[in-house]
């Protein structure tokens, strides 16, 4: 099975120029804990998450208001096109030493997938009730699901 049924295309985005102040207001915001970052032309960037601003915020911490998302990203973007398999996803997800990738074809972002998105689909898939209790955390937690698992963008 290729990923397209796990693909968020709710995505939550910001600029390369934005500050961390800035990011942190859009994580509140969306209730999220990473943003796809997109340049000027949005062409996707990279990946800023919370622990990158708790972390590598640290060394900026006298100015937050004033320190670009650029200073705490590293600049390289691990992403996939849709037509990669579940298993295939996992295994370049544990060799990159990532939780989230963004989903792109032809250089445009289609959306996103992450370790929680692949959490809830193995737990229906394989009906294992430890999943299941998994996918129940993850789905109250998340922002972009309902109550049955469903993407709140389809």
């Amino acid at each position: 099975m290729d990923i397209t049924e796990l693909i968020q295309e709710d995505i939550v985005t910001v600029n390369l120029d934005d500050s961390l102040i800035d990011v942190a207001e859009v994580f509140l915001e969306e209730r999220v804990g990473s943003a796809v970052v997109v340049d000027a032309s949005d062409e996707v960037i990279g990946i800023v998450t919370d622990r990158d601003l708790v972390i590598y915020g640290q060394n900026f911490i006298e100015a937050l208001d004033r320190t670009a998302v650029n200073e705490v990203l590293a600049m390289s973007v691990f992403s996939v096109e849709p037509t990669v398999s579940v298993l295939e996803l996992t295994e370049r997800m544990r060799e990159a030493g990532v939780r989230r990738v963004p989903v792109m074809e032809d250089g445009e972002l289609l959306g996103i997938v992450t370790l929680d998105d692949i959490i809830v689909h193995l737990a229906d898939e394989l009906e294992s009730p430890e999943l299941e209790n998994l996918a129940a955390v993850i789905e109250s937690e998340s922002p972009t699901r309902d109550a049955d698992g469903a993407s709140s963008a389809d």
